[in-house]
């Protein structure tokens, strides 16, 4: 087992890791769409939370030795259902032809007032 850490991802606020690597795999933590690059900088709406948590599992992934491109299932957590077709959109701008395994969870609020959280799972480069 190998624990992942990258300066290009939120460092987490509690007790876990970015992502840990094991058999093959990569487990990338839930990412809130947290700008490392521009910290103080206020979220924009659900398309863009939803492209920048995706750049946050990026980072992770290319850190770990994968890529979105590997990612075999995805778990989006949105704090309204309506938000899906923005999800989406971006969602589907960000992955291209590439259609991993998916869930989008309607939960009832996120830290810090984001509308999106994106878990994922992995395949590593070979």
């Amino acid at each position: 087992m190998r624990i992942v850490e990258t300066p290009h991802a939120p460092h987490p606020a509690g007790h876990y890791s970015q992502a840990v690597v094991h058999g093959g795999l990569v487990f990338v933590a839930g990412q809130l769409p947290h700008d490392v690059a521009s910290p103080g900088r206020a979220p924009g709406g659900a398309e863009e939370q939803t492209e920048r948590a995706l750049g946050n599992v990026e980072a992770i992934l290319e850190a770990a030795g994968s890529g979105l491109e590997r990612l075999l299932s995805v778990t989006l957590y949105v704090t309204d259902i309506s938000l899906w077709p923005h999800v989406n959109a971006a969602y589907a701008r960000v992955l291209g032809a590439h259609r991993p395994a998916r869930a989008v969870v309607p939960v009832k609020e996120l830290h810090h007032g984001y509308l999106v959280e994106v878990q994922a799972v992995a395949a590593l480069r070979e």
